[in-house]
């Protein structure tokens, strides 16, 4: 009788380990998911932010006159961030890139002061710099030109809105297949208990009584499935910060504890739900269809 008793614990904590272990894995699956999320939105942001556009001075422009535009632009929503460039600093940065000075070859320096300006995120795109760029030459008697590449923002945009529809087109697509895999592991846990659950309504166990202790279980065994993702999902984003140095920025502390934020906030969320159903389904099943079954 021990023996069997033994057995019967042993088969028992098993099946608990495995289902633990599955529910862990796809949990770290959708982990991934999400960090490719977050890590893609960061990334979309920072190319976004590297866009902008140069306003080109004009050789009669004064000072003054270049330092009310320089504060115009500070203030300005639209703008990330500003940089004035000399006439002398662009002809040493052309010089480095020729390998010769122009102004040797000219006898003047033919180039013209500029600002350079990059975009806020929000703004980046083909229709903000239409009114940006008119905002701008106001400032006749400063701006010579404004130069912005609309055409290869254009063409970021359109990319970066194609990769985010993929991404979450496989998001919502694995979201659907880890909430089948999850309910079927819990299900086949809850099948054992199915007579328990027949015997508790037979004496009278309102279903939100009998749902109570399968949901709480299986929220702590989500809690647990999700520590051992996250743990998965460190030693992975250590590895690639080690291999790819540059990914630091994006792959950082902040983007870890929202993954890991999101991912225990599933294995809460998932477990509950396909508790909740698996319990229903037996509690509504009469004794032949159990035996059935």
């Amino acid at each position: 009788m021990g023996e069997k008793t033994n057995r019967h614990k042993m088969s028992f904590w098993n099946a608990k380990v495995t289902s633990t272990i599955s529910i862990s894995l796809v949990l770290f699956l959708l982990g991934i998911v999400v960090s490719l999320s977050i890590i893609g939105t960061q990334l979309t942001k920072h190319i976004k932010e590297n866009m902008g556009f140069t306003i080109v001075i004009k050789d009669s422009a004064s000072k003054r006159g270049i330092e009310d535009v320089k504060r115009e632009l500070d203030k300005a929503p639209y703008v990330k961030a500003v940089q004035f460039i000399s006439k002398d600093d662009a002809l040493k940065e052309l010089e480095l890139e020729l390998g010769e000075n122009p102004e040797d070859l000219l006898g003047f320096n033919p180039l013209q002061s500029s600002i350079e300006v990059k975009l806020s995120a929000e703004y980046a795109s083909t229709d903000s710099l239409a009114w940006i760029e008119a905002d701008i030459k106001q400032f006749s008697n400063i701006v010579s030109e404004v130069i912005c590449q609309k055409d290869v923002i254009q063409v970021i945009n359109d990319n970066l809105r194609k990769a985010e529809i993929i991404l979450l087109s496989i998001s919502a697509l694995l979201m659907v297949i880890s909430f089948a895999l999850i309910s079927n592991t819990i299900r086949l846990m809850i099948y054992s208990k199915r007579f328990l659950i027949r015997t508790m309504k037979l004496v009278g166990a309102t279903p939100s009584f009998i749902r109570r202790p399968f949901i709480i279980k299986n929220i702590i065994e989500g809690v647990i499935a999700a520590v051992i993702a996250t743990i998965l999902l460190s030693g992975c984003a250590y590895y690639i910060v080690s291999e790819f140095e540059n990914l630091a920025v994006l792959i950082n502390f902040f983007t870890l504890i929202q993954v890991f934020g999101v991912v225990l906030l599933l294995g809460i969320v998932l477990s509950s739900i396909s508790a909740f159903f698996a319990v229903n389904r037996y509690i509504s099943m009469d004794e032949d269809e159990l035996h059935a079954s």
